[in-house]
């Protein structure tokens, strides 16, 4: 059995999943890991499994690392609205500019290239997005309580907050497409603009 205590399998880890999050798990294959990590084939199943286990390890680590540690402090801003801005803002920049520009969210890219046919995979991708719309609820809910939402139909924060949940694929989906990091500010913008209360401060 090889011995695979002589290399960090979190930095291993680390770097299958920005292999994963860049190329995505169908045009990665098992010796392009290999080659990014330095590591050969037997220490990485040992230590991983297959691919797809692999795949899972890294897609867990993004949505743990990343994903929802920027859906906590939405969740908990006192701010409501602005906090929803910054968190949009964020995003657009994070998409398009900075080591990362073009490579759109991990999690996104899987529901996009039809990998949640595994139950697996579903189940990180659909508990990523319940907890990015329950955050962004939560904020928006405090929007509506400091005064600053617009009046439900028009911006039911459980609605309001699904719909925001798709903005924020799609900002996913065409920074990675290449749109514009203007285009994409502009569309957020125009979005946020319809949730706020006339005379909003």
């Amino acid at each position: 059995m090889p011995d695979i205590k002589h290399f960090d399998p979190d930095a291993a880890l680390e770097t299958a999943m920005r292999l994963f999050w860049r190329r995505g798990a169908a045009a990665t294959g098992i010796q392009d890991v290999v080659t990014a990590t330095g590591l050969n084939r037997s220490s990485l199943y040992a230590t991983f499994g297959g691919k797809q286990q692999l795949y899972l390890s890294a897609l867990r680590r993004y949505a743990e690392q990343r994903a929802e540690a920027a859906f906590r402090p939405l969740a908990e801003d006192e701010r409501g609205l602005p906090a929803v801005e910054e968190f949009f803002d964020a995003l657009v920049e994070l998409r398009c500019t900075g080591d990362y520009a073009g490579w759109g969210c991990m999690l996104t890219n899987a529901v996009a290239a039809g990998e949640t046919g595994d139950p697996e995979v579903a189940a990180v991708t659909d508990g990523q997005y319940r907890s990015l719309t329950e955050a962004l609820e939560q904020a928006l809910r405090t929007a509506n309580r400091l005064g600053d939402l617009a009046p439900a139909p028009a911006a039911d924060p459980r609605a309001a907050a699904e719909v925001l949940g798709l903005l924020a694929y799609g900002v996913n989906l065409r920074s990675r497409a290449g749109a514009p990091l203007a285009e994409l500010h502009r569309t957020v913008r125009t979005a946020l603009t319809a949730l706020r209360r006339t005379g909003y401060r």
